[in-house]
């Protein structure tokens, strides 16, 4: 299945992004690079629970908000004048496909049946 690739994905962007947050400003290191590296750390945390769990809908939804408060602050970032424009364009980028694979992942967990005696 893909929840390896994800994982994979997830790792390269937070390369990346380690790479990227040493180039903010001073003042910046302890606000948004803090919440930026928290979120991505959160993205591996729910990618590694979702491979582990039974019922992955949940955690799998939890990763989903979390790939969209790093795109966020991202943005921001970019606005702000943190994060060039080559720099936010890679980085945005990888964050767009690992919700790509995240959503095929979502839309299989969803078409798969209830086990027996669940309810909907």
């Amino acid at each position: 299945m893909d929840d390896l690739k994800i994982l994979q994905k997830i790792m390269d962007m937070m390369e990346y992004g380690y790479a990227a947050l040493a180039q903010y400003p001073k003042s910046e290191k302890f606000a948004l690079v803090t919440d930026i590296k928290h979120s991505m750390d959160i993205m591996l945390e729910r990618t590694i629970e979702a491979k582990k769990k039974y019922y992955k809908k949940t955690t799998l939804q939890e990763l989903d908000v979390e790939i969209m408060k790093l795109r966020a602050y991202l943005r921001l970032s970019f606005r702000l004048g943190f994060l060039p424009m080559k720099k936010y364009e890679i980085w945005s980028g990888q964050a767009v496909e690992i919700g790509k694979m995240l959503g095929g992942w979502l839309k299989t967990v969803n078409s798969q049946p209830l086990g027996k005696g669940k309810k909907p």
